[in-house]
């Protein structure tokens, strides 16, 4: 017999979404090229190399996520440290309304997502630079 799931993954992405930021690209690009803001890339390196990624977006896989926001946690990264607003993107939008909403939980503010991520970027005609293969982040 299957496992019933009681809160599955439309009831967290309608509960993210009601309490997170959600900025379309014009807005996330504006914030960024004012020096306000930081794309956090949240894809799959495979994915970055496969699809290129936004200028300057700084990669973060979302099972990293926790542990690099945390100044406590050995794996921390300054660049959470800073005093920006961190616009946290993934393919479709999903998994970066999530990680938004786990930010926020945490206590990293101010933090939003980008509508339709990577792809609505990509879609918009916005630029889109090409990834070398994935080395992580030090």
């Amino acid at each position: 017999m299957p496992q019933t799931i009681l809160r599955g993954i439309k009831v967290l992405l309608d509960e993210a979404s009601a309490q997170i930021e959600t900025l379309k690209v014009a807005e996330a690009k504006a914030a960024v090229e004012r020096g306000e803001a930081l794309f956090i890339d949240l894809r799959d390196p495979r994915e970055i190399v496969r699809e290129g990624r936004i200028p300057g977006a700084f990669s973060c896989t979302r099972g990293m996520l926790e542990f690099w926001i945390d100044p406590a946690s050995p794996y921390a990264k300054p660049i959470f440290q800073q005093d920006k607003k961190f616009i946290f993107h993934c393919a479709g939008g999903w998994r970066s309304a999530l990680a938004a909403k786990t930010a926020q939980d945490m206590g990293l503010k101010p933090v939003a997502h980008l509508d339709g991520g990577f792809k609505a970027w990509r879609d918009a005609g916005e630029a889109v630079e090409q990834a070398g293969p994935a080395r992580p982040h030090s």
